[in-house]
């Protein structure tokens, strides 16, 4: 197997550190870089969206999964799939779409592995509906510490220990994964403006029942009563007799297309308050203040930053923080605290969304629990940003609520237990499991996982 000493980083480009890159073909030679990992240990990575530091391990080896991407079998019947961990779900809907099915769970970017997809029990628009993505799989195996290939069922301690397990149970080698049939490859979309948080809120408890995918587009920079407003998304799969007799001819049919692709190279500051403020306003103001049916194909309406590669290069060699919280059911006056002061402080963040989860997965450190969740871009640069995100932490972990593990670069431990009731139930089986530490990452050494 080659293996090279690289700089490895997260999406977000806060923290490269170096390691060595394995690239096994075979689940033999997985099982040989296992075994053969070091004193510092390893970590399984996928396709590198995870966007701290969980898929980093400094001064020990990082196994690139993504040359174990075979699909085996698929129940077209059934709905079912089986395929190795490094499959992507890009791929995934490659495949699956012309034959009437689509991933269950898919999150804002669709160049994610299975095996990721389960490590960080990934949700999306349809967790008020659908739950995480480790919901809809049904087992998965599991390479561990000692070798052994381990069959993983759903409903065991260690299927829940690894479905949002960042990687420290194991490493994935296959999983079978219950599909979502579809009529077609087009989403039928309502869209329609909020005024401010208050409204967004009231909008989505009153009518997301109706809808299998909701989000929205919040201007973290609009203050005073407009604190808050936003474009509301929601739609489901359009079925076949709602198209037009052209569409109709290839219903199913998945089509992409692609920008440009970010510069290597981009000013810094260029994302900052005035030129997020413009474009915040424009977004808001082009969008419709109601809209109903819009057709739209499923690359634009779950993946639109698919469509320019490298698209994390615009934060500049800074790179940028992806801060992502959830506050349960009954605490809005938290979320709205929070959504005030990263309003009065003018974080310039143009990817600001709000979703609602649903009821919370099983997985011991999966991030989903009832209520809502914020996710945000922010600049790493902005001055004083550690301190002021330290201090949201706090206020959301005195809410019962958490931080995303897959998202996070910079959470203190100490919060961690807070956050995650069953901490130590996951500490102990990884105990039992890997009493070594041959899986290692610096998400896990940072946060004593």
């Amino acid at each position: 197997m080659p293996a090279d000493t690289v700089s490895v980083t997260g999406w977000g480009r806060t923290a490269p550190t170096a390691a060595r890159l394995v690239r096994p073909r075979t689940y033999e030679e997985a099982a040989a870089a296992v075994r053969e990992c070091g004193a510092r240990g390893g970590i399984a990575r996928g396709l590198g969206r995870a966007y701290g530091d969980a898929a980093q391990n400094a001064g020990g080896a990082v196994l690139d999964m993504t040359g174990l991407d075979r699909i085996h079998a698929i129940d077209v019947g059934g709905g079912t799939v089986l395929c190795d961990a490094g499959v992507s779900l890009h791929r995934l809907m490659q495949v699956l779409l012309p034959l009437g099915w689509f991933v269950p769970v898919t999150p804002g970017t669709r160049y994610v592995t299975v095996g990721g997809a389960i490590g960080a029990d990934i949700h999306g628009k349809n967790h008020h509906v659908s739950g995480s993505f480790a919901r809809h799989v049904l087992s998965f195996e599991l390479l561990t510490a000692d070798g052994e290939i381990r069959t993983v069922g759903s409903g065991t301690p260690l299927f829940d220990a690894t479905a949002g397990g960042m990687g420290l149970t194991g490493v994935i080698l296959t999983a079978t994964v219950r599909l979502q049939p579809v009529e077609t490859a087009l989403m039928s979309v309502d869209t329609e403006r909020a005024v401010d948080l208050d409204d967004l809120m009231a909008r989505l408890t009153a009518t997301d029942h109706r809808y299998r995918y909701s989000v929205a587009w919040i201007d973290l920079l609009a203050r005073g009563a407009r604190t808050g407003r936003s474009v509301l998304t929601r739609g489901d799969h359009a079925p076949l007799d709602s198209l037009p007799p052209r569409a109709r001819r290839h219903p199913l049919a998945f089509r992409t297309s692609q920008l440009p692709a970010a510069p290597a190279f981009v000013p810094e500051g260029l994302l900052g308050r005035t030129t997020v403020g413009l474009f915040n306003e424009l977004w808001y103001r082009k969008a419709p203040r109601a809209r109903t049916g819009e057709l739209q194909r499923i690359p634009a309406f779950f993946h639109p930053l698919d469509g320019v590669p490298h698209w994390n290069r615009v934060y500049g060699r800074g790179g940028f923080v992806q801060y992502q919280f959830v506050v349960g059911h009954g605490r809005e006056e938290t979320l709205r605290r929070i959504v005030r002061r990263i309003s009065e402080r003018r974080c310039p963040s143009f990817l600001a969304v709000l979703k609602r989860f649903g009821e919370g997965d099983p997985g011991w450190l999966s991030f989903p629990v009832p209520g809502w969740t914020l996710a945000l871009d922010i600049p790493a640069n902005l001055p004083g940003l550690g301190a002021f995100l330290d201090e949201l932490d706090e206020e959301v972990a005195d809410a019962g609520g958490r931080v995303y593990l897959a998202k996070d670069a910079r959470l203190r431990p100490e919060l961690l237990a807070a956050m995650y009731p069953r901490l130590g139930a996951f500490r102990a089986l990884r105990q039992e499991l890997d009493p070594r530490g041959v899986f290692t990452s610096d998400l896990s050494r940072r946060l004593g996982l």
